[in-house]
């Protein structure tokens, strides 16, 4: 095999750079030229994916939080390969919280972020999540009771509770983001959180904090003093 990549068309350079190089030695262009796969007849693969970047700031984040429609925006991008750009972009966010870990220990509000935050980072819409504690503040499981829209969402207590007995949980963190990046509980927040504690007390359960997300950052209503016991 030629080793000159300048004898390469320019959009089989990234792979044949990967396989003599290595993954690590390519640039976020060329990782992306390579899931494209081609460019067009005015583009090639690199050239279009220089474009893509540009388009978010060079920013990986930005470019993952696109959709289907605004991915296929960009000349020869198509549902196709906009699939597979966004599959790429899901499965680097669930690697990085697949650690083999099966226990995890929570004995913060930051360990409580750190534990989510990546399911929160590309979002546009609101959800509310819970994490099911054991005894000793292991992570049982962590499940989405809910999805809304852009401001709001529901959390029916009747829904964590019962999940929360199914998995023979004894405390509680809920969570929820606010995909405008204003960490500030609203009213309704407040109230459903006091609502839900109350409730917890009656069956044993006890609910240790409720955080407020964004991509980045958190408010912590027990590090606020804000949870009722």
């Amino acid at each position: 095999m030629n080793s000159s990549i300048r004898c390469w068309a320019e959009d089989d350079r990234p792979r044949e750079k990967l396989i003599l190089k290595g993954a690590h030695a390519l640039s976020d262009a060329e990782i992306l030229a390579i899931l494209i796969g081609s460019g067009t007849r005015k583009l090639s693969a690199v050239d279009l994916a220089r474009m893509m970047l540009s388009s978010a700031d060079n920013d990986l984040n930005a470019l993952a939080r696109m959709n289907e429609e605004r991915l296929s925006d960009f000349p020869g991008i198509g549902s196709a390969k906009s699939s597979v750009l966004l599959a790429a972009f899901e499965l680097s966010k669930r690697r990085q919280f697949s650690n083999g870990e099966k226990l995890r220990v929570i004995q913060s509000s930051k360990d409580a972020f750190n534990e989510v935050r990546i399911h929160f980072q590309d979002m546009s819409h609101e959800e509310f999540h819970v994490l099911f504690l054991s005894r000793s503040n292991q992570v049982l499981k962590h499940e989405v009771i809910s999805k809304g829209g852009l401001n709001n969402t529901i959390a029916d207590g009747k829904i964590i509770f019962r999940k929360a007995l199914e998995r023979k949980a004894s405390a509680l963190i809920l969570i929820h983001n606010h995909p405008s990046g204003r960490l500030i509980p609203s009213d309704a927040d407040k109230r459903l959180t006091k609502k839900l504690s109350e409730f917890s007390t009656l069956i044993d359960l006890q609910i240790l904090d409720h955080l407020i997300v964004s991509a980045d950052n958190y408010f912590s209503f027990a590090d606020e003093g804000l949870m009722q016991h």
